[in-house]
């Protein structure tokens, strides 16, 4: 069961291991710092389907999923730099899109990391960006993690000379 405090909006943004949820941390705690919102760090892990399948909810394979998570959330919390942001964090075992929705208020701020899979991953492991899409009652950002070439670009911005051209990417071919 999952207890909500009662209270004003929060940005709740949902996390795991990838680049789109690196980035969708990031652009939480700063939409938190700009409103001056408590932030809700949320990691759920969805139980393994062996496990599921073999009806074993023992408490060590959900303590071990909670202890990952909680670990995830505060590498990644130090990583973007969050100390000055009042923030909760919460490890949960669950379908992550699920947890998400459960979690969310009407007034709160959601935020989930968004990337690009292909259509194998997509069919073993369902998106919780559109899960929380057709249900979450909350505001939805979806943070998309920047294409190489803008990040390559925005790393060598100091070294470009002035004429050059900043809609040059690697696929085009030049003249020489």
């Amino acid at each position: 069961m999952i207890v909500r405090p009662e209270g004003g909006p929060r940005v709740v943004v949902g996390v795991d291991d990838s680049a789109g949820a690196r980035c969708a941390l990031a652009w939480a705690v700063g939409e938190a710092r700009l409103r001056r919102l408590p932030l809700l760090v949320v990691h759920a892990a969805p139980l393994p389907p062996h496990v599921s399948a073999a009806g074993q909810l023992g408490g060590g394979v959900t303590e071990a999923l909670r202890a990952a998570g909680a670990e995830l959330i505060d590498r990644l919390l130090a990583e973007v730099a969050a100390e000055d942001v009042r923030h909760d964090a919460l490890a949960l075992v669950g379908e992550p899109g699920s947890v998400l929705v459960r979690l969310t208020r009407e007034d709160d701020i959601l935020v989930v990391g968004r990337g690009d899979r292909g259509a194998l991953s997509r069919l073993l492991r369902p998106s919780v960006r559109l899960h929380c899409a057709r249900r979450a009652r909350a505001t939805l950002v979806c943070v998309r993690p920047p294409a190489l070439d803008a990040l390559l670009e925005s790393l060598t911005a100091g070294d470009r000379p002035a004429g050059r051209s900043r809609g040059r990417r690697f696929g085009r071919r030049t003249a020489g």
